[in-house]
């Protein structure tokens, strides 16, 4: 951490220690898997959407850019919107075999899941 990140020790209460380092909480990010050691679950999804249905892919392990361009390459090959949040691939319809088919070819383990 940076002598001059301040907004990282908000709430601080002043130490007169001299050898004090305050230190943050932050976890180190995790480190992506390559495809063939990731393990994802392809689920569709109907619950608290309004009735509509989503693709959802879930089990990636790695850092967030990672996911997000992951997302970005199934959103463009199904040509639907989406997002990436949590740990998982929001997909907009039923695209669970081309989503599944998309990733076999890119080197991912993924199965269905669900129902």
């Amino acid at each position: 951490m940076a002598d001059n990140d301040w907004k990282a020790r908000l709430g601080m209460v002043y130490s007169t220690d001299p050898g004090f380092k305050y230190e943050t909480a932050d976890e180190p990010e995790a480190e992506t898997l390559p495809p063939a050691r990731q393990d994802l679950r392809v689920w569709l999804d109907r619950k608290q959407r309004a009735g509509k249905v989503v693709t959802l892919v879930k089990g990636f392990v790695g850092r967030d850019e990672d996911l997000q361009e992951l997302a970005r390459l199934l959103k463009t090959r199904c040509g639907v919107g989406g997002a990436a949040k949590e740990g998982e691939i929001i997909i907009q319809g039923d695209h669970r075999d081309r989503v599944v088919d998309i990733l076999t070819r890119s080197g991912y383990r993924c199965k269905k899941a669900g129902s």
